[in-house]
């Protein structure tokens, strides 16, 4: 009974580790293109109330809904009032849900197993940084790992209430990502071949009929399609958007493969999690978690030392993290972020390794040895959480980042503050932004407190030039013919340069700037006064 309430204390300082690594400083890394872009979405569904999902382009509409739970926790109604930290909470929480869902498996995976997978799920610096990112594959990978909880909670149960969490899990996988087709096909093909390969001795096919009754499996798939109609439509006042959540795959694996930015080797993930270092930086490596993991699913599909009860769990982990990790590894399209499902798996599969390891029979130094090794390896996987979270958060040399804008983006934004300090209509401030292929992300998230702003892929010659233009250097000799050929004599209005120097809203995007001179010189002559 002690060693249990040790146990459980443990746990739960994992879980205030895992919440105090993720919660601060919320808004000190720019946001990324793609947390912008579902930011501006979130402001519509504020504003508007209503959320119509694009079957062409972004992912589903859990992400925002999740949203305006810290939206109107903070009173912020409109999109010009939303904070990154109202953002980022929703990953973060999800991020720490993958923790306390371990709860649910203590008594399979044993408390050794349950709480090495805690912390390295609490300490991964991939799964920390993406826990603090505005994006949905976090919110995937914790419905995916609660589908498998309750999963089993039913098959060990039988209790209703299971499976219809479970199908409630699986709805929200769909309404979070196309992408949950692949999770569910890894769990659908690992319990098959846990059946066929080790199953069918203890549970015979009649068994599994019983287990599979009509009650149980239609509580799971109404609810899960439930979820997922109400979210896609907007809580049925777009009923298009429940066929368009599966008419979307028509066209999902030939949009994927037109990106060829995106396009890598099957390797790709395994350099980023394996080695990456740079002069002057950490070295990054969260090889400690796929080699612990390799380790578990060695001792699991072998089967020796384990109790017998739990051993077509942990061999259905195990098969699942090896399908899920191939699956991801031959598709061609790739981002860093796609790594956390099979990264997830391995991290349980490392739990189950670290206490495999453990609890061999072992001379007691060597145990000493071993748990040294292990903490040694825990703790650099903590410090390396830190450093890409805190010091390298938008630096190219950190594996996870992935085209991150940099701190140019805040300079931009308050270098048109201070202009729009000195113009006589403040923030109503007409401002032309000109970038081909409506290439100004996240700019729309950084300017959002301007309300005059217009969004252009080309100069527009009969349009009267704003007080301020951004635009992109391949347009720049169709700006300057627009401001300096296209007025008639008399009323010309000179410009200058908005900023200083070089300024990019993403790695070599460069981004100019242009403003009327007499309001430059204005904010010049008030800029020893304001620090801009």
């Amino acid at each position: 009974m002690k060693t249990s309430r040790r146990y459980i204390i443990a746990f739960i300082l994992i879980l205030l580790a895992a919440a105090a690594i993720r919660l601060p400083r919320l808004a000190v890394r720019p946001l990324h293109t793609d947390e912008a872009i579902h930011a501006v979405k979130l402001g519509d569904l504020l504003e508007h109330h209503k959320y119509i999902y694009d079957s062409q382009e972004y992912h589903g509409p859990a992400l925002n809904y999740f949203t305006l739970i810290p939206a109107w926790l903070k009173a912020e109604h409109t999109y010009r009032q939303l904070h990154e930290s109202t953002l980022r909470i929703v990953p973060v929480f999800f991020g720490w849900l993958l923790v306390v869902l371990l709860w649910g498996w203590r008594k399979s995976l044993g408390w050794p197993a349950v709480l090495g997978a805690a912390f390295l799920t609490a300490f991964s610096p991939a799964m920390v940084f993406y826990s603090r990112y505005y994006i949905m594959e976090i919110l995937l990978v914790a419905f995916s790992f609660a589908v498998m909880v309750c999963g089993y909670k039913y098959f060990i149960t039988r209790q209703l209430r299971w499976a219809l969490l479970a199908g409630i899990s699986i709805g929200l996988m769909h309404a979070s990502k196309e992408t949950c087709v692949f999770p569910l096909a890894a769990m659908g093909l690992a319990l098959l071949l846990v059946w066929l390969l080790w199953g069918r001795k203890e549970y015979s096919w009649a068994q599994v009929n019983k287990l599979l009754a009509p009650r149980p499996v239609a509580v799971a798939v109404v609810s899960a399609m439930l979820i997922s109609a109400l979210l896609f439509s907007a809580f049925l006042t777009n009923p298009r958007g429940i066929i368009d959540s599966y008419l979307t795959y028509a066209s999902y694996f030939h949009k994927a493969g037109n990106f060829d930015f995106h396009i890598y080797p099957w390797h790709y993930y395994f350099k980023l999690l394996f080695f990456n270092h740079n002069p002057g930086q950490p070295l990054w490596t969260e090889a400690f978690i796929l080699i612990t993991g390799i380790i578990g699913i060695i001792a699991v599909l072998r089967g020796k030392g384990f109790r017998r009860e739990s051993l077509l769990l942990l061999r259905f982990i195990a098969l699942y993290t090896i399908i899920l990790t191939v699956i991801y590894s031959a598709i061609p399209y790739k981002t860093p972020w796609i790594a956390l499902g099979f990264l997830h798996g391995f991290i349980l599969c490392a739990g189950i390794g670290m206490a495999f390891l453990l609890n061999r029979k072992t001379k007691i130094a060597q145990k000493i040895i071993l748990l040294v090794i292990l903490s040694a390896a825990g703790l650099h996987l903590a410090w390396q959480a830190w450093q890409n979270n805190f010091k390298y958060y938008y630096d190219p040399g950190n594996p996870w980042v992935y085209s991150h804008p940099g701190p140019d983006v805040f300079a931009i934004r308050d270098r048109i503050k201070a202009i729009a300090g000195v113009h006589p209509d403040g923030n109503n401030m007409v401002i032309e932004v000109v970038c081909p292929g409506a290439d100004y992300w996240p700019l729309p998230w950084y300017l959002r407190e301007f309300p005059n702003i217009g969004w252009w892929n080309a100069v527009d010659m009969q349009t009267p030039a704003a007080p301020v233009i951004l635009a992109l250097p391949q347009v720049e000799e169709d700006i300057i013919y627009k401001l300096y050929e296209v007025p008639p004599p008399g009323e010309k209005t000179l410009y200058t340069p908005l900023f200083d120097g070089y300024m990019e809203i993403r790695p070599r995007i460069e981004i100019r700037g242009y403003v009327q001179r007499e309001l430059w010189e204005r904010c010049e002559a008030e800029r020893p006064a304001n620090g801009q």
